[in-house]
């Protein structure tokens, strides 16, 4: 099985494509996986007879059991799905035993994002006079200013702005590359910090670093750090639930709708592959709407 996963692997990497974290995450599933098939056989060896729809479906009862939300369930069974899928294209196997499994249902939940207040609250608190305060003031305006996804920011380098054009270049799932629009305000951030940068780097004697948004020590500030880091500031300001960048990607998408942005100019934004992924913002601002006109309309 090992042959297999490393085979498999290999596949995701260079031919679908896909990013380091989507390669990491398939490649644990899979993992983990195997290592139940192992116990379930009480063979090292476990080969590809195990892997069968018994056994996967033994596997998602005993995930079931130990406390994992439906969609973390329904992602390890899509690692199968496509793990079999492989096997079958490669001719290994005739057919896939996890093809017909149904994905388990998930209760679709309305995106947590902040209000314009919350959002102006964040961007105007005071800035303390170091490296810290100007690289988070302008990590949370290029989230909010752009709706980029985490990884996405995280390997921004400081050519990947074009500060004529007011837009940044960056890489989306399965190393796709776009062209996002910046605002001034998140420009501005940025212009304000790159000077702390600059003494950081010549302090640690790593002028060569490209990175946009650095740590103490130079390097690349890493994604733990920057999520810490926007949910820390975020806190001060609201007290919803589950604050993270998320929170802002969300926050750019619900706000662009409300404004009357088009939902496939949204969607082109967000780097989301279908429309459907982009239309979980539109329950949001249709909800308001809505309440909005029963408590202003006479005959609501």
């Amino acid at each position: 099985m090992d042959k297999y996963l490393h085979d498999f692997v290999t596949y995701i990497r260079l031919q679908k494509n896909y990013s380091v974290h989507t390669v990491e995450a398939y490649k644990r599933d899979l993992s983990q996986f195997i290592g139940f098939m192992r116990i379930k056989s009480n063979d090292e060896a476990a080969g590809l007879d195990f892997f069968s729809r018994q056994v996967i479906r033994e596997y998602l009862y005993v995930l079931s059991n130990s406390g994992l939300t439906r969609k973390s369930i329904g992602r390890k069974l899509a690692t199968l799905k496509s793990f079999g899928r492989f096997l079958v294209t490669e001719g290994i196997i005739d057919k896939s035993p996890a093809g017909e499994i149904k994905t388990p249902k998930i209760e679709k939940k309305e995106p947590v994002f902040l209000s314009e207040a919350e959002i102006q609250r964040t961007m105007t608190s005071p800035l303390a006079n170091d490296l810290t305060s100007y690289r988070d003031r302008a990590i949370l305006e290029f989230f909010y200013g752009t709706g980029i996804r985490l990884a996405e920011l995280c390997g921004l380098n400081t050519d990947s702005i074009d500060y004529h054009e007011h837009v940044i270049r960056v890489l989306g799932k399965g190393n796709k590359e776009r062209i996002v629009p910046v605002g001034r305000m998140a420009l501005d951030a940025v212009k304000s910090y790159l000077p702390w940068r600059n003494k950081q780097l010549t302090e640690c004697g790593v002028l060569s670093e490209n990175a946009l948004f650095v740590n103490r020590r130079g390097g690349r500030l890493g994604r733990r750090s920057i999520q810490a880091a926007v949910t820390k500031h975020l806190k001060i300001v609201s007290e919803k639930e589950h604050l993270s960048p998320h929170v802002l990607r969300h926050t750019f998408a619900t706000h662009m709708l409300d404004k009357g942005a088009d939902l496939r100019a949204v969607q082109e934004l967000l780097g989301h592959s279908t429309l459907s992924t982009t239309q979980i913002y539109t329950h949001v601002t249709m909800d308001r709407l809505i309440k909005a006109y029963r408590q202003a309309h006479p005959r609501a």
